[in-house]
């Protein structure tokens, strides 16, 4: 089977299912793991990474307001490739290239292929898209085994729900300006790891006021911008820091706001949300958590990148 992956979770879960000598394409997004790097790359964003946050925010809403794709497709890459199955999504405009532009870009194969939309909102359904992709690749055996690991892991986690004496108040900010607190699986995730936060889980990513923090009043502020590396967001921390009422929050007073790394673990509905689950468990209950081991690089504290 020659598969094309135009999703970064998805490219994930194929390789996790031992498929990937199968992969014969990837989005410009598609950086895990490590051995797919030299695969062709069919696609490419309109927007510079390193541009500020506000200028990339801009050129998004333009592009969307005016009924314009913010990707680039390769047409003539399908063409060579000549894919059996092709994985993208339709949930978010911004994340990865839409199921209508690969529709269509693929209309110039030789033969359709299967094209197949993964559309998670909560963490349960992230392992269904395991499950699914492991059909579609006759991988079914392998996908059942990657999914228990992962449950047993999130297993370990809600065991000790029991043990959680406080809840404290967790704002995770997936863009700095403006500001948008994470939705989809991770209000669940934050639940899940002993917290309260704003967002609904199963809900899009939401839009917020600065008032809307300072009435909140996290204990703790998790960063986990899309498509940053922590030290990406590290460059723009005065996006935050130059509010007013920055020092009054009583994550600051407490020193508890963390950087980690938001595609990694926590944007991608792939299988490293799972240690995106772990690393929120051990920033929001370290005194029971403290056993988790945490990739080298994945979170630290925000004094350490200022």
């Amino acid at each position: 089977m020659r598969i094309l992956s135009l999703l970064p979770s998805a490219t994930e879960i194929v390789c996790e299912l031992g498929l990937s000598d199968s992969l014969v394409g990837i989005s410009h997004d598609c950086d895990w793991p490590p051995e797919i790097k030299n695969r062709p790359v069919l696609s490419e964003a309109v927007v510079h990474s390193e541009l500020s946050s506000d200028e990339i925010d801009q050129i998004v809403r333009e592009a969307l307001h005016n009924g314009m794709s913010v990707y680039h497709l390769d047409p003539e890459q399908f063409k060579v490739l000549q894919p059996d199955l092709i994985l993208t999504q339709e949930l978010c405009e911004v994340c990865a290239p839409s199921f209508d532009d690969v529709r269509m870009a693929a209309k110039i194969l030789d033969s359709p292929p299967q094209i197949v939309s993964l559309e998670p909102h909560r963490v349960s359904e992230i392992l269904e898209n395991i499950s699914l992709v492991g059909q579609l690749t006759k991988r079914t055996k392998q996908a059942k085994k990657v999914i228990a690991g992962l449950q047993t892991r999130i297993d370990q986690i809600l065991s000790r729900a029991d043990e959680f004496e406080e809840w404290p108040r967790v704002l995770c900010l997936e863009w700095l300006s403006p500001l948008f607190i994470a939705g989809h699986w991770v209000p669940e995730m934050v639940e899940w790891a002993g917290g309260v936060t704003m967002g609904e889980p199963g809900e899009p990513s939401l839009e917020i006021s600065w008032n809307d923090v300072e009435n909140f009043d996290p204990e703790i502020i998790i960063l986990m911008p899309c498509g940053f590396t922590p030290e990406r967001t590290a460059r723009e921390l005065d996006l935050l820091t130059n509010h007013e009422s920055w020092g009054d929050l009583r994550a600051i007073k407490n020193d508890q706001v963390f950087i980690t790394h938001g595609s990694y673990y926590f944007n991608r509905p792939g299988p490293r949300v799972v240690t995106g689950l772990e690393i929120l468990a051990t920033i929001i209950h370290p005194e029971i958590f403290a056993g988790l081991e945490i990739p080298e690089g994945a979170l630290y504290r925000w004094e350490d990148a200022w």
